[in-house]
């Protein structure tokens, strides 16, 4: 490149207006009005416009550029006279005076606009151009943001960032390890570790009394919306510490990257939940609480019930989706349904509440009695659509609570604005696998026990 840059173009403002200033990035849009050409001309700090007058010499070179080419442009600063409100530098234009095309650019394949309209397979396939778009970088520089606050957070707590080794030994715990074969040693391999646990019980007993990671853990499990192959956590580790405070310091640091990031204040303390109270009345251990709607357990209702399906099953448990009645014809539940077999359960059971009369395919199959009972339990209202899932409990739980989220985002029960914090307690030590006839951790393996629950003289009774 000739020229030298002096300024970004986000970070101009009237504070240089008359100076001479050498700005560079990629042209985001062009309008030519015939006797000027304006040029919204962005980097990574932002945007600013260009000004080409029909008299300078570049006129006819800038006519010849395309969007996403790449110059360089140097100009005075001056006061626009249509102050663009919606931009940072909306205040200010650069009248360009020389003009060097760094990179002229062909059609692109997608727009770089935020609201793109191009598939996400699209979008990945020309990922370099999907991350010039300002959502994307936004994002980028959102992660790195939360990083830095949260590095800062530590360091004053007295905590040390440790790096521990990626290429280790597997170990038994927990999901399948990626493994990368050893050329040195054929036939060996090492495996890329689900986190670096071992080497932090290393540490610990080391004296290292306060460290930290933001590391990056893998493993070779099915994907979930929140659980990649490669992903990254946090790791805090501390000695001589009770659960409280460790609680206490976490959503101490939770609180201050929010303020940091968004601005917001939280005061009150997190609310604290049983691991059960969370599988009973939400089915999943990390409920969504910004919404009320919970699972409704009515399996005593039905124990004696015509209905077999009711009758015979382990539990049966309903969502009570208020004034929602007359939103869901027929095909919309079978949706439902739809989404309920895919998380295993068998089927969607349904009654409508209209007119102060219940209607559905299973009402045949139910008493007055069972109904006077399910309307006082769960508080049926008027025009309320009641969705059951009857099997055991995990197929309910998992089935009803993918249900509940589904019918909240439907249903706009919710904003993203609105955070509601909760810290799930008392989780069990482990849960049985019957296609390996065997114990899982619920955690990890390296999860101390609470006092008085655990026989460590024979630690498989619980």
């Amino acid at each position: 490149m000739k020229n030298k840059r002096t300024h970004y173009l986000g970070k101009l403002s009237q504070n240089e207006i008359g100076q001479e200033v050498c700005v560079m990035g990629w042209i985001k849009k062009i309008r030519d009005l015939g006797e000027l050409i304006f040029i919204d001309l962005r980097d990574i700090t932002g945007v600013s416009q260009i000004v080409i007058n029909k008299d300078s010499s570049i006129f006819e070179e800038v006519k010849t550029l395309k969007i996403e080419s790449v110059i360089a442009i140097i100009g005075i600063v001056n006061t626009r006279q249509d102050i663009n409100e919606n931009i940072q530098t909306g205040a200010i234009e650069i009248i360009a005076s020389n003009l060097e095309i760094i990179n002229q650019a062909a059609p692109t394949p997608i727009q770089i606009v935020d609201d793109i309209e191009a598939s996400e397979e699209t979008r990945l396939t020309y990922r370099y151009l999907d991350l010039r778009r300002n959502e994307i970088q936004e994002k980028i520089k959102t992660r790195y943001q939360i990083t830095k606050s949260i590095r800062n957070f530590l360091d004053e707590k007295n905590f040390i960032d440790i790096e521990t080794p990626i290429l280790t030994k597997a170990t038994p715990e927990g999901a399948r390890d990626y493994l990368v074969p050893s050329r040195v040693n054929k036939g060996e391999f090492y495996a890329l570790p689900q986190s670096p646990q071992i080497y932090k019980n290393l540490l610990m007993i080391s004296g290292f009394e306060r460290y930290y990671q933001i590391v990056k853990c893998f493993r070779d499990e099915d994907l979930r919306a929140d659980r990649q192959p490669e992903f990254t956590q946090i790791d805090l580790e501390m000695s001589f510490m009770s659960q409280d405070e460790i609680m206490d310091l976490s959503e101490e640091m939770i609180k201050k990257v929010f303020l940091d990031i968004k601005g917001l204040k939280f005061n009150e303390k997190f609310e604290k939940m049983t691991y059960q109270d969370a599988m009973d009345n939400y089915g999943c251990d990390k409920p969504d609480l910004r919404f009320d709607l919970k699972l409704n357990d009515v399996t005593s209702i039905f124990s004696n019930s015509e209905f077999s399906v009711f009758k015979n099953a382990s539990y049966v448990k309903c969502l009570n989706v208020l004034d929602s009645a007359n939103n869901y014809s027929r095909k919309d539940i079978d949706k439902l349904e739809e989404l309920v077999k895919k998380h295993h359960g068998k089927g969607l059971a349904w009654l409508k509440f209209i007119d102060g009369k219940y209607n559905g395919p299973i009402i045949k199959f139910l008493s007055e009695d069972e109904l006077l009972e399910l309307s006082k339990k769960i508080n049926i209202t008027e025009n309320s659509l009641v969705l059951f899932v009857a099997d055991e409990y995990n197929v309910v739980s998992s089935s009803l609570s993918a249900l509940r989220i589904h019918l909240a985002k439907q249903l706009n029960l919710f904003s993203d604005e609105i955070f509601k914090f909760v810290w799930i307690i008392d989780w069990p030590m482990f849960e049985y696998v019957e296609d390996e006839n065997r114990l899982y951790a619920m955690h990890h393996p390296f999860t101390y026990p609470k006092d008085g629950v655990f026989n460590l003289d024979n630690p498989i009774k619980t």
